[in-house]
């Protein structure tokens, strides 16, 4: 899996103009699905971003999880992260998952963090999004959960 983690104030995704999901302070996730990731991937990714230290203490210190600051995440799922650009200028998309696969993988990391006591808003899987969010910082973190296993 590859994931884009920002830290935002306020995040929101609308499907044909309606909000779909939102969150006040806490992480925006974009999450793409590999071809190949397994249920070791998910867990990886939800344990990752439930520990994930990027909000600041009281020194100014990034020692706070979204758990610590009581933030939410607001996961949307994101097939274009796997895109591979290297040759030509129109990236090939054949590394990300098949959508079956891709949203079984996606709606289990939104439970898996669910399951941890987390707030979670979602996009909607294969639709047309739009994401508006004030990214905190800015701080952005990726991760991939195929460079550990």
């Amino acid at each position: 899996m590859r994931v884009v983690v920002q830290r935002v104030t306020r995040a929101e995704v609308r499907v044909a103009g309606e909000v779909v999901g939102r969150i006040e302070r806490g992480l925006l996730v974009l999450l793409g699905v590999a071809a190949g990731d397994l249920e070791e991937d998910a867990r990886f990714v939800a344990d990752k971003l439930a520990a994930l230290r990027i909000f600041e203490d009281e020194a100014g210190k990034m020692n706070r999880s979204v758990a610590d600051v009581g933030g939410g995440l607001l996961v949307v799922s994101q097939f274009t992260l796997l895109g591979d650009a290297r040759k030509g200028n129109r990236p090939g998309f054949s590394d990300a998952a098949q959508p079956e696969a891709a949203n079984g993988l996606y709606e289990r990391v939104c439970a898996l963090l669910r399951e941890k006591g987390l707030p979670v808003a979602q996009g909607v899987f294969r639709a047309e999004m739009q994401v508006e969010l004030v990214n905190d910082g800015p701080v952005t973190i990726l991760l991939d959960s195929g460079k550990l296993f």
